[in-house]
């Protein structure tokens, strides 16, 4: 086991991989832009390093000085939580080249699913369904409405290198095809500096159901049920629950052995989420993310496990601690993604928390960087707590967010938490009977954007 691990993160990703490591009694060691130099991970953390300026590309997106600082330190491995470096396969092999070992998936894998046309194409010959589209990139716009003939309209044109809703645009019918795609890769190269885009069916009311898999690469896997993910504005998660309303035991069965099967066939190592639409009993693949999801507590609260310290023990060639037969679903359990901002455009609000209350009892767990004092800096991501709650069905896992939301105390910023008193109050969530649509519907209807 490993004495010592640098995260290469910031926030509460950063405090949920320390308290991990604390537990299994190893050194951590935090790293920090001089903006995050009274952070909450800063403090927690055995030791610190301070690299770079605020900006994430000149600190945390930084490979050198994060290299740099784990050889300062004598860190023998680093976990880089989610976002930032977590999937970029040339920080993971400059890692290895360095003698020093990545809590996560091989380059390789994190290379193959990081291209959508190749991860696609990697599903199909795993076993896992798959949305039907191009076969690979579309040129120009010509081929592209002769997909869209091929395989019916609506369909999505999507960046190959996309993620976070960027890239994507929904043709209705050939005419509209030139426009979309044009803007998708104007999009694309914008973003990511590789305009490609690749086309698929457009499903008109489908769930985003992610399956969790771990590896242990040696070629033994497990899954651990289902998250339904599907209310999302701009295609961005914002209420996640476990497991899924609308999926039957016999189908989590299914599709979790298919997604467990075709991880161990490739030795895959870790954590990892195989992401579907889900429409009149089908799943279809969108893509495989090759690190920890910021909805993991939910699958943690309902199978009684600590992903991140399996990463770790994983990472360091141990076994598993566990096999499929010893993961039951046990209650229901739900998340919402706190973010810093204001209503109702959902503007960005960084400042100074000058009052902070995380809620408590029986079945709630916050997880966040946050306290009194606090000043929340302007250039990173908005998401500033996760609270997540549990209880023996879904019935009482909605009346314990509530309850928790109602004692949640974030004074000096403004925050997202209205937003889910008043969802909880919506039929459709009370029941579970959305889509991925529904919140953009809800919010057209509700807020003024």
């Amino acid at each position: 086991m490993f004495d010592k691990i640098l995260i290469a993160n910031r926030g509460e990703i950063a405090l949920r991989v320390i308290r991990a490591a604390r537990e299994m009694g190893i050194a951590t060691v935090a790293v920090h832009s001089t903006a995050d130099s009274d952070a909450m991970h800063v403090r927690m953390a055995d030791e610190s390093v301070c690299i770079g300026p605020p900006p994430g590309n000149q600190s945390y997106l930084s490979v050198p000085a994060i290299i740099s600082a784990c050889e300062i330190t004598g860190a023998q491995a680093i976990h880089p939580g989610y976002g930032f470096l977590s999937e970029n396969a040339g920080f993971v092999q400059i890692v290895e080249d360095h003698g020093i070992t990545f809590i996560g998936p091989s380059a390789e894998h994190i290379r193959i699913m990081g291209d959508k046309i190749t991860a696609k194409d990697t599903a199909k010959e795993l076993g896992i369904p798959v949305v039907p589209g191009s076969d690979g990139g579309v040129a120009d716009v010509a081929e592209a409405r002769r997909v869209g003939e091929h395989i019916g309209y609506p369909v999505i044109i999507k960046a190959t290198a996309g993620g976070g809703g960027r890239g994507m645009k929904v043709a209705r019918n050939a005419k509209e095809m030139e426009h979309a795609f044009s803007t998708a890769r104007s999009e694309a190269k914008a973003a990511f500096g590789n305009d490609e885009v690749y086309i698929e069916k457009y499903l008109t009311t489908p769930r985003h159901i992610e399956i969790q898999v771990f590896g242990d690469g040696k070629g033994n896997a497990v899954h651990l049920g289902e998250r339904d993910c599907s209310l999302q504005r701009r295609h961005q998660k914002v209420f996640e629950e476990a497991p899924g309303p609308c999926i039957t035991p016999e189908e989590r069965a299914r599709i979790g052995k298919i997604c467990a099967d075709a991880v161990a066939r490739i030795n895959y190592i870790g954590a990892g989420t195989v992401e579907f639409l889900y429409e009149n009993g089908e799943f279809y693949f969108i893509e495989m993310n090759t690190r920890l999801q910021v909805e993991h507590p939910v699958t943690e609260g309902i199978f009684g496990v600590d992903l991140v310290r399996e990463q770790i023990r994983v990472a360091a060639g141990l076994p598993m601690s566990f096999t499929q037969d010893d993961l039951q679903i046990n209650g229901h359990a739900i998340e919402v993604r706190i973010n810093a901002e204001k209503l109702p455009n959902f503007s960005p609000c960084p400042g100074k928390i000058t009052a902070y209350h995380a809620p408590g009892g029986l079945g709630v767990r916050m997880d966040s960087a946050l306290y009194t004092g606090y000043s929340i800096p302007p250039y990173y991501d908005s998401l500033i707590a996760k609270l997540i709650v549990q209880g023996r069905d879904r019935p009482e896992a909605l009346a314990r967010l509530q309850r928790a939301l109602s004692e949640l105390i974030v004074d000096g910023i403004d925050t997202t938490v209205p937003l889910f008193h008043a969802l909880l109050q919506e039929p459709d969530v009370q029941s579970g009977t959305y889509n991925i649509h529904w919140l953009e519907r809800w919010l057209a209807e509700n807020l003024a954007d």
